[in-house]
């Protein structure tokens, strides 16, 4: 990536709309540093993002893009060129609007870009010192809060329950893919929210952001048990798979309602239980 990266830099330093260029992710840590399949995420600041957006033969100086496309960064914030070459080499480009950046330095760093910044950062070019202040850790919000208050705990036991309930009753009326990403997309992000927890309140572990490295710092319990909570493309395994995520969040949650001197919900644990229970009884013919 060495080359890739000088290429780059020169092309920058000739280049009067982009102002600053910093590579971030794993190729700019020293904890959990890039190997052989990570990517380069460069964060460019520029005048006008669409032009570098809409357009994609400015990539060939770096190589024969072979599948390239735009989305939001992870962060959210901005818009990213995702660019897979030919030779496998693998590079984001988010591309920031210097003006927005500029007013954000006025205000104040959104916390997801505080969070990115922190794991570290290089700055590769900064002709208007826009990268340097904006990786000024005195203009970083403090990290947020990664425990739950009790009323979100509550909230969000409730809004889990409540998704269980209803991908049971899609998987009974024959929604099978309204089920099955209800089980494995909605349900698994409050999974992981709870794990995250879980990983907190034992030991307050780092738990990365959207699961990365989630296999290192979760619990073997949780690791073990986690499988089970996935769904097959079946009625049937869409049950078994609901009836899973209920257990599961019974057993790792009374574990973080322990530890935050929190109550579990156990009035709504047990009526989505017997809601599911009954809808699936129902559909087998069983009286629950």
């Amino acid at each position: 990536m060495q080359d890739l990266i000088e290429r780059f830099t020169t092309w920058v330093l000739d280049r009067p709309d982009i102002r600053s260029a910093l590579i971030v992710g794993s190729r700019a840590r020293a904890d959990r540093p890039a190997d052989s399949l990570s990517d380069l995420d460069l964060a460019v600041i520029v005048t006008d993002p669409s032009i570098y957006l809409s357009d994609t033969t400015w990539l060939r100086r770096f190589g024969e893009p072979f599948l390239t496309f735009v989305e939001s960064t992870a962060d959210g914030n901005f818009r990213e060129r995702r660019v897979l070459s030919r030779d496998g080499r693998d590079v984001d480009f988010s591309l920031l609007p210097a003006a927005v950046v500029q007013q954000m330095l006025v205000q104040r760093v959104p916390a997801e870009i505080a969070d990115v910044l922190r794991r570290g950062f290089r700055i590769l070019v900064d002709k208007d010192g826009l990268a340097e202040q904006l990786t000024d850790a005195a203009c970083w919000p403090d990290s947020p809060e990664t425990l739950p208050t009790e009323l979100s705990w509550i909230e969000t036991s409730h809004d889990f329950f409540y998704h269980v309930v209803l991908a049971a009753k899609k998987a009974k009326r024959g929604e099978l893919w309204v089920a099955k990403s209800t089980c494995d997309g909605y349900l698994k992000n409050l999974i992981l929210r709870l794990i995250e927890w879980h990983a907190k309140s034992k030991s307050d572990r780092d738990t990365w952001h959207k699961g990365r490295f989630l296999e290192q710092w979760a619990t073997p319990e949780v690791l073990q048990d986690l499988p089970s909570t996935f769904a097959g493309y079946t009625r049937a395994d869409v049950q078994r798979a609901l009836l899973a995520n209920l257990r599961f969040y019974e057993r790792f949650g009374r574990e973080v309602a322990c530890a935050l001197q929190y109550r579990f919900p156990d009035e709504a644990y047990y009526f989505a239980t017997g809601q599911v229970r009954q809808l699936i009884g129902q559909d087998l013919g069983v009286t629950q």
